[in-house]
Formats: C-alpha cells, structure tokens, sequence
C-alpha cells in the first residue's frame, strides 16, 4: 500500500510528529510506500535546520531527514505555513523542500491512503 501522510504539529509541542513518524517507520517496515511526507500549519517546524534539541532528547527533525534518505521519503513543506513561520529555503533540513498545496491534493489522489496527524 501507498501512503501520504499530513503531519499539523510541531516536533515538540505535540505528540503528532513523533506519531507520525513512528507510523511512517512502522508502514515501511512491513513492506509499504511511504510515498509523501506533508508538513502544513505548526507542522513546517518539523523542518527547520536551526532545531537543536538537548543531548539526551530525540531529534525529530534529524529522524524526518534520514527517514527521507534511507526510503526516497518525499518531504514537503507548505510554503504558505513556512512563510508565516519565518522558514525559507536556506534554513530547511536535509531532504525537505518546500512547495505548494497542490503537492498535498497530489498526495490525496496518488496514495492508496492519506494520514493525518494533528489537528
């Protein structure tokens, strides 16, 4: 099965990304696509380069990147979200681009399922 996933929250204030990707994780793992990755409202701060959590901390945005290099994870940022948030290209992580909505209704007509975390 092909999946797109939506992600609303940001890494640490909610429980969403860890969520997500631990659903991403697990969908590969059992043999499934995890085709797209959309990052829309408090989500694009999944992606911020400039995140540096404590030592003892996971470091989601790290775990989003190298999900994204180990399983051809496509990782979209909202542009519109971004903007308001003050994240532009030069500060994104690696393996996340930023692009428009229409990448997310290409994510609900080219996956077998659409999974949203957060609200």
């Amino acid at each position: 099965m092909k999946f797109g996933i939506v992600v609303n929250e940001g890494p640490y204030q909610h429980q969403s990304s860890d969520s997500a990707y631990l659903f991403a994780k697990a969908a590969i793992a059992k043999g499934h696509e995890v085709w797209r990755v959309f990052f829309y409202h408090d989500g694009v701060n999944n992606s911020s380069a400039l995140t540096e959590p404590p030592q003892d901390d996971r470091h989601i945005v790290n775990r989003w990147s190298k999900l994204a290099e180990e399983h051809n994870v496509d990782l979209v940022v909202c542009v519109a979200a971004a903007l308001r948030r003050g994240i532009k290209d030069e500060n994104l992580a690696k393996g996340f681009r930023i692009s428009g909505l229409g990448q997310l209704v290409e994510a609900g007509t080219k996956t077998d399922r659409l999974v949203t975390f957060g609200d």
